[in-house]
């Protein structure tokens, strides 16, 4: 009796408090159950890839045998072989329009290219285009498009005189900046562009005219102040045709609002233009 009074302090203190029956029960009288362990599963095989139930999805494309040019590569060629190809401005529009190899164009609601007259004294490059150009089609439209009207008129040039474009034709999705990739596919377009136009002097409005036409990883601010020379291919008949023509790299109209330095620097960038064009018409 002492020893079974014992044993219940010791569950009562174990926490084992509570009752699992009335009558207690003898477990070692019963024969034990043996548990059988459950049958290994099968994996599930591995179906193959049916575009999650479209019935026309595209399979996807293989990568490259080693040794030939990659996706990215054959995009450049193509953009290269199609702005090589035209001998005006329209047939480059036509050819950009076409241009099924850059992602971009599908997205984009217009193709935004070149606008002015041929051989004009200035071209405006800017930056990919934004909402507004998009929209219209058209470059430097919007805001930006007025501030570039007001700025050159307070030297005295008429925008209608300048030819204008944006540095790639098409605006990435959301407005974000384009992929190298993608600015590599774009870059003989508007090679192309300036040197079918022909322009007397080129202006770099913005970050990315300036890395991608001067193939600098800096910023228009840091480029300021001076012009550049870019290189341009002339002739797709002959590659080491080169054609070369002066750039001023400017931050574009609408980082003016920053801080009063950048309109400052704008407004010295500005008197640079008039000085240098009112140099080159005295020239005989």
């Amino acid at each position: 009796m002492t020893d079974s009074m014992t044993l219940l302090r010791l569950y009562v203190e174990w926490g084992a408090d509570d009752a699992l029956d009335i009558h207690p029960h003898d477990r070692m009288a019963h024969p034990a159950t043996i548990h059988h362990a459950a049958p290994p599963t099968q994996p599930i095989p591995i179906q193959p890839d049916r575009g999650n139930g479209h019935k026309n999805h595209p399979s996807r494309p293989a990568l490259p045998p080693r040794g030939t040019a990659s996706a990215i590569d054959q995009a450049v060629a193509a953009a290269r072989g199609a702005a090589q190809a035209a001998r005006t401005l329209e047939e480059l529009h036509a050819a950009i329009r076409g241009f099924g190899e850059c992602g971009l164009r599908d997205t984009a609601t217009h193709s935004v290219f070149v606008e002015g007259p041929a051989n004009a004294p200035l071209m405006l490059i800017g930056e990919a285009p934004d909402e507004d150009e998009d929209r219209s089609g058209h470059p430097f439209a919007g805001e930006s498009g007025a501030l570039v009207s007001t700025m050159f008129a307070s030297i005295g040039i008429d925008r209608a005189s300048m030819l204008a474009a944006p540095v790639i034709p098409w605006r990435p999705p959301g407005g974000r900046p384009p992929s190298a990739a993608e600015t590599r596919i774009c870059l003989p377009f508007i090679q192309r562009a300036i040197t079918l136009a022909r322009p007397g002097r080129v202006i770099l409005m913005g970050n990315l005219p300036v890395s991608i036409l001067l193939n600098q990883r800096t910023t228009a601010a840091r480029m300021r102040g001076r012009w550049r020379e870019i290189t341009l291919p002339a002739d797709p008949a002959d590659p080491a045709a080169t054609y070369g023509v002066q750039a001023l790299p400017m931050r574009h109209p609408l980082q003016l609002r920053a801080s009063a330095t950048a309109r400052r620097d704008a407004w010295k960038d500005m008197l640079m233009i008039r000085e240098t064009l009112e140099s080159v018409s005295a020239v005989p």
